[in-house]
Parts: structure tokens; sequence; C-alpha cells
């Protein structure tokens, strides 16, 4: 595997499937261009997903022209109840990829313990994919998650898969038990949304620019990821053949990786607390209840990270992206936002928090700050 992923999210002109009539020629074009400037740079990884409309199909006029050797090819389909279902939607990848076989399969969106379970089922969305992996259309079957820490180790101590796509990364250290679990079943591990998700870099506020020098913010999120051995490739999500150059730059300080992003890491740990107070950056985090366990199901976890790290460090647009997912995005991006905080007794819920009265008054200063209007995932922002 090579250090980044060329991701399929991006590049495609549709969330939503259309016939082959209808791409358009420009955007076809530029994903083609983009895939030749990922081979051409060593990225070999290429990754798509069924659920992520046109991608597959406009893959399928590119990926065939290329030595199928210098490829790894991985496709996502979500969990089904019987292995048939989950069979049938692998072969229309298959047809839309123009491919006999991929390298990697993930079971996308492992995000609840229930959809573990339908996983893991008898006769199911595993089933299904065993009996590819003997039939030689699978090499390895691995899963991505958007979903709570207990859930992600769960699934990896199932000892079921070869590789998890998760999160994480410098403003969402709090998965890091999973990469630990996945090192310990020889696993791969494979960070999504470093770019995105991870703090809107490629829109970087001047905060971080100044406290990232001389790296840039993806930059050096790309190296403090890949710093650690435990984490084997970061997805770029590419939308045009120019979005690897920033990366690939930052290759040429691989060998000062460590030193550099202790150095930067400790400058912007000095923000954080000189925007919070140490106590809050220190402590915001311990404790608290899951958000299923909360009144109205508020996100309290996500809601402070996203204040904590939106404020601090100036990625309020990245923050109110996020924010204002809440609510709207099902398993994917799970809770409620802070707008009904004020009618909750906090000193009941976070009784033993020792942060538990500010915390309080913090729900009502991010949602006040944060919310715009309730947004959509980009899968479901098409008409």
């Amino acid at each position: 595997m090579p250090v980044f992923s060329c991701g399929g999210m991006r590049y495609q002109q549709s969330w939503k499937d259309l016939p082959a009539s209808e791409i358009e020629a420009d955007n076809q074009a530029n994903l083609e261009a983009t895939i030749q400037r990922s081979l051409d740079v060593g990225i070999n990884h290429i990754e798509t997903a069924r659920g992520y409309g046109t991608s597959e199909i406009q893959l399928g006029r590119i990926l065939p022209s290329f030595p199928r050797e210098r490829m790894i090819i991985q496709t996502k389909i979500g969990p089904k109840e019987t292995a048939r279902e989950f069979l049938d939607v692998f072969d229309t990848c298959m047809r839309n990829l123009h491919l006999d076989h991929v390298e990697l399969l993930g079971i996308h969106g492992i995000n609840t313990e229930e959809l573990l379970q339908t996983t893991l089922q008898k006769n199911g969305t595993l089933a299904a994919a065993r009996q590819l992996q003997k039939e030689g259309r699978v090499r390895f079957v691995g899963f991505s998650t958007h979903g709570p820490l207990q859930t992600i180790v769960n699934a990896i101590q199932t000892g079921e898969f070869d590789y998890v796509n998760l999160h994480w990364y410098y403003v969402n250290p709090f998965t890091w038990p999973a990469v630990e679990a996945a090192t310990r079943q020889d696993m791969g591990v494979f960070i999504i949304s470093p770019n995105d998700k991870g703090g809107k870099l490629y829109e970087p506020s001047r905060k971080m620019m100044d406290l990232c020098a001389p790296l840039t913010p993806m930059q050096f999120n790309d190296l403090y990821c890949l710093a650690r051995d435990q984490v084997h490739t970061l997805s770029l999500g590419a939308a045009r053949p120019t979005d690897f150059d920033e990366h690939i730059e930052a290759l040429t300080y691989w060998d000062q990786r460590d030193a550099l992003t202790r150095e930067i890491d400790a400058r912007i740990q000095d923000a954080l607390i000189k925007a919070h107070g140490e106590e809050w950056v220190q402590q915001w985090h311990v404790g608290l209840p899951e958000w299923g366990d909360i009144p109205d199901g508020i996100n309290v976890h996500e809601i402070l990270r996203l204040w904590t790290y939106g404020t601090g460090l100036d990625l309020l647009s990245w923050a109110k992206m996020r924010y204002n997912l809440l609510g709207q995005a099902d398993h994917w991006f799970p809770g409620n936002n802070a707008a009904t905080a004020k009618d909750i007794a906090w000193s009941t819920v976070l009784k033993n928090h020792p942060l538990g009265d500010r915390i309080a008054i913090t729900l009502d200063q991010a949602h006040e700050t944060l919310f715009e209007a309730p947004a959509k995932r980009a899968s479901e922002s098409e008409d």
C-alpha cells in the first residue's frame, strides 16, 4: 500500500447513479486525468464505493486501460440482510468498474452495533464476502466506519477483518484506541477524510497556517498521522490532478517528520490552551456520557470537540460544516445539536464531571456560534 490513497468521492459527476450517456465529457476527462496523475506519482491504490454515485461507472472507463498488476482497487458495500443481496450489489460494482476482481472489499459503514451484527449474521454480508474470496474476486475484506469507539473496537476484535477505514487525525485523536486494537490484530489502518473532516485543511485558517509553518496544515496532518507506524495510508479524496501535489511535497520532509510534528503539535497545544485554558484542554472530554445516554440525544462529545478545535484554531468553517449535520446524517454522524441544551438539567447529567458547569455554558455558546441551518451529507445533497 502507498502512504497516500486516491479516494473516489470528490471527482465523480454525481452522487446519484446516472446512465452512462449522461456522463459529461469534461467531468470524465478530469477524472481520467486525476487517475493518470495518481498512478504517475505512485499512488496506485484507487478507492471508491457503491454509494459514491457515478464514481464506479466513471472509473470503469479508465481503469481497464492500465496494467491490472499496477493497481490496488478497493470498493465498499454497506451491510445487507442476506448474502444474495450483497452478492448482487457486488456484481453491479464489477460491471461498473469493468473488472473481474478487487484487491480490497470494504463493508461500508459499520457505524452501530446493529450494523455490526447484521454484517456477522449467518448467511449474510460476511458470508458473501468469504464466498467472493474463495472465488478469487476479492483478496482482502475490511470495513469502514464513522461509528463510536466501542463499536469500532468490537468490530476489530471479532478477528474477521483484514483492514479498517476509520477517522483518526489531529482534530480527532479519540479513536486512537481503535488504531491500537487494529495493530494488535495485524490489520491495515486506512485513515479516511483527513483533509476534509480533519479540519477542511484545504481551506486553512491563517492561524493554522502560522502554527504549522514550515509545513502547510495539510502537510502537518499528513506527517502527524504517518509518523505513527500503526497508520499505513491516508485517503486524499482528490477532485483534480493537482490535488496530489501538496501532499507529495510533504514527503520531502519525511526524515524530519517526528521532530517537525512534535514541534508543531506543541505550538498548536499552546494555542488551544491560550484560547480555552489548560484545564479545559486536558479535561473536557474525560468521562463524558455517550450521546445516547444524554437527554434529547445531544452529542456533547462531538459538539465540544468541534467547539474546542474550531474556535481555538479558527477552523470555524469546518466546525460549522460538521455541527450542522448533527441530527441530519443518521448513523453516519449521530446525535443532535445543542438547540435544546438550555432545557437539560446538566447538573444531574454531568454531576461527576469536573467541568460540568462550564460544559453547560459552552454548549449554549457552541450552538449560538456554529448553528446556521440543518445540512445534509454530500451523498444526500443532490436532488
